[in-house]
């Protein structure tokens, strides 16, 4: 278990975490999202006791990381792949952690084969690409076989088998009894993958829940609509209240009426349908929504505009 309280860390003028408070707790994968500079790295590095914190505490198990007897068998962290001396192979890299612990050979050996890495052990790391340095850095993670796991933007670099089987291994620590926390910049793959969520922006927590309520929160549901006479249909519906955007000439999103009062709208008036489909909001447009105030640095389109997806969460929030 993680627990952080009132977690603080100031770099002079810079307030990177401010009065951040959760707890991760074993059996389930959470999430921690959070836009550039929100304040995600800086929290994993005072975790692991890599920054002292300016104010608060956090604590892995009960105790801070410097009071670990063993660290390596308690918490298995990535928070950068490539931290590894390039002349080494990967097989010695291993090693030479699990030396430090009382870790034996065999345990190198079965986690270079499940992260898929048996082949190339005796490689130079310094030859591998940015995903076999991900595998590795996972490898070294699951070392000490811990009971609580931290990766910082784990499918980094991988292909999507890859990707499938940073999936399926993130579940499978869960199901095992693990605490696993999770950073990711996918919101396709954390809504996959992540039973709990913690969002930051601005070194401040935006929320702490379930992958389900931040989408049911931040966004509701529209219902699609496709006809050959879509014009007439967004009079009826306008006249009912709703609200209507036009997608195209021959199709519509429709919110504040549900996909059985926009059908029986159409049947009143004799309109063919194409389709009718319920869009309920996506992890990605929940996210947006919530941290579309804490972004701190926002791009342009080539007319000057703001980036619509950006500034469009913005507006939900205002």
């Amino acid at each position: 278990m993680i627990v952080a309280e009132g977690l603080t860390k100031r770099y002079g003028d810079k307030l990177a975490v401010d009065r951040v408070s959760f707890t991760v707790t074993p059996g389930h994968v959470t999430g921690f999202l959070g836009p550039n500079g929100a304040g995600k790295s800086t929290t994993m590095r005072l975790i692991l006791g890599l920054d002292r914190p300016t104010a608060g505490k956090v604590s892995v198990n009960g105790r801070g990381y410097a009071q670990l007897a063993a660290p390596l068998r308690e918490v298995g962290a990535l928070l950068e792949a490539r931290s590894v001396h390039p002349g080494r192979s990967a097989y010695h890299h291993l090693l030479a952690l699990a030396q430090t612990e009382g870790i034996g050979r065999a345990r190198v050996e079965e986690v270079l084969e499940r992260v898929g890495l048996t082949e190339v052990a005796r490689k130079r790391v310094g030859t591998f690409s940015l995903g076999m340095g991900q595998r590795l850095g996972i490898a070294a993670a699951l070392l000490g076989d811990p009971g609580v796991v931290m990766l910082d933007e784990p499918v980094n670099g991988l292909d999507p088998e890859g990707v499938l089987w940073v999936r399926t291994l993130l579940k499978d620590l869960a199901a095992e009894g693990r605490t696993v926390f999770v950073s990711s910049h996918l919101m396709s793959e954390m809504a996959q993958t992540a039973n709990h969520l913690i969002i930051i922006g601005r070194g401040r927590l935006i929320a702490d829940t379930t992958v389900e309520q931040v989408i049911a929160g931040a966004s509701a549901a529209a219902v699609q609509v496709r006809s050959p006479q879509a014009q007439r249909l967004r009079a009826a519906l306008l006249a009912s209240a709703a609200e209507v955007d036009t997608v195209d000439e021959a199709t519509l999103r429709v919110r504040g009426m549900s996909a059985a009062d926009v059908g029986e709208a159409a049947a009143r008036l004799g309109l063919a349908l194409h389709e009718l489909v319920t869009v309920k909001a996506s992890l990605e447009d929940a996210f947006l929504a919530l941290t579309g105030e804490a972004v701190e640095y926002h791009g342009r389109s080539g007319t000057g505009e703001t980036d619509p997806a950006t500034s469009g969460a913005s507006q939900v929030l205002r």
